[in-house]
């Protein structure tokens, strides 16, 4: 009996690890992650949010793409300033569950309005962290001023 136990405790650790590794190391295709934040949708995991800006679409958007980027475990899958939109990565700090979060830039009148669509990867509920990130990353922005 007690071999059978460890032999269970073995395959269990096993499976944990495989998993583990999966959530760390499964590509990130931009293809299928660097999409219109438009066109995003609002749900258990996922986070759409828009500000507008006083400024031009590349500046708006280098301006959030600095703060993106001290954001810790976040790095930039897609895109740049110049090309309107961005799909960035951030990962969690225990597990490493990647959230992917994309900006627009859209020219509006004397200035920009930035779209943000933040999602999680894996899982069917993000516990808010999207929305946190999002919310974070605007009210810094507006901090910073234009």
């Amino acid at each position: 009996m007690r071999r059978r136990a460890r032999v269970a405790l073995v395959a269990l650790a096993l499976v944990l690890a495989g998993a583990a590794a999966w959530v760390r190391l499964a590509p990130s295709d931009p293809a299928h992650w660097h999409t219109d934040p438009v066109l995003g949708t609002e749900g258990p995991n996922s986070h759409v949010a828009q500000a507008f800006v006083a400024l031009p679409p590349a500046a708006a958007l280098a301006a959030l793409d600095r703060i993106a980027r001290a954001t810790p475990r976040t790095q930039r899958l897609a895109g740049s300033p110049e090309e309107g939109r961005i799909t960035y990565v951030t990962r969690s700090a225990l597990w490493g569950f990647p959230d992917y979060t994309t900006v627009a830039a859209l020219p509006e009148g004397a200035g920009t309005t930035l779209v943000l669509h933040a999602r999680s990867r894996f899982g069917g509920h993000d516990w808010g962290v999207n929305a946190a990130r999002v919310t974070d990353w605007l009210a810094r922005l507006a901090a910073a001023g234009p």
